[in-house]
Parts: C-alpha cells; structure tokens; sequence
C-alpha cells in the first residue's frame, strides 16, 4: 500500500492486516512508516511478521522497483496493489513548475510506477488479484482550482479505465 502511513492507506493497511493479509506499507518518513506498521501489526493475527514498511518515493521508478523486489522476496508477490499516495498542496495555471511537476509526480506516475513495477509479476503469478488506483472525485468532475491536483486525478482515471481494459483482454 502506497501512502499506507496515514488516512486511507493506514486504515487499509489495519484493516487487511486485521483479516490476516500480510501488509506492506510503503510512504515517506521513516518515523511515520514505524508507527503505521506498528499499528498495523498490533492488528494483525500474526504480529509484525506479517508487516514491514518501506520509506520511498512513488515518483522515482527505482524506488517502486525496489519495493516490488522487497515485497516478492518476503511475501512471494503480491495480490493486491493499492496505489493510494498522493498530495495537494494547492496549485494554480501559472504557479511554479515545481509544484505541478511534484503534484504530477506522485499523484500520476506514482501510480504509472506502481503498476508497471508490480502487475506484470501479479500476472505472472496466474493467482486472482486487485489492483486499487485510489483516485478522487475531482478528476471526474475537474472544479476550478488547483489544477495540478486535478490533472493528476483525471489521469488516475483514465490509467485505470486503460489498465481495466488491458487485463480484461489478458
């Protein structure tokens, strides 16, 4: 679980680990990360050996790499995929290049990473799987304000509808 030390990420992490789902939880900080995988573990029925975190950054592809690689040689693979990290900091049209750029970063290629780096290997396992784009409604409904974030979510979707359709024909 991408951006799995808080929010939507921490509670799926709790609650997979909970039903006895072994968990990663991959986000930034190194002290969130422990708290987020102890919480998880104090959750699950088999304890922190069914958990571990990893610090990175899902906008640079060897760092998504990495947790791929981590997670196959400890877990075997992976069924499902949650690719939830995401920020909004505020942008707009004509703010600085390194807000839309950072926004887009994570947001979208963070989910491009995610699902070059860990689907071939879930396909690969021949075993049923799930891969969760966590997405929002403003890249549906695209409101005015703070551009970047919504760019970022519309592509969310349509990667998705694109993904849908590529392992349907799988």
């Amino acid at each position: 679980i991408t951006g799995g030390a808080s929010g939507i990420g921490l509670a799926a992490a709790t609650r997979f680990a909970a039903m006895g789902l072994k968990v990663c939880i991959a986000d930034l900080g190194d002290d969130r990360v422990a708290q987020a995988v102890a919480a998880a573990a104090a959750a699950a029925p088999g304890g922190a050996a069914d958990i571990f975190g990893l610090v990175i950054d899902v906008s640079k592809i060897e760092d998504v790499q990495r947790l791929e690689a981590q997670v196959r040689g400890r877990f075997g693979g992976t069924d499902i995929l949650i690719n939830n990290a995401g920020i909004q900091p505020g942008s707009s049209m004509f703010g600085p290049a390194e807000n839309w750029s950072r926004v887009l970063g994570v947001n979208l290629w963070g989910v491009i990473h995610g699902v070059q780096a860990f689907v071939p290997g879930m396909i690969a396992r021949g075993r049923p799987g799930l891969v969760i784009n966590t997405g929002s409604k403003q890249g549906i409904t695209t409101p005015p304000g703070d551009p970047a974030y919504n760019v970022s979510k519309a592509g969310v979707k349509v990667l998705t509808e694109a993904l849908e359709h590529e392992l349907r024909n799988t």
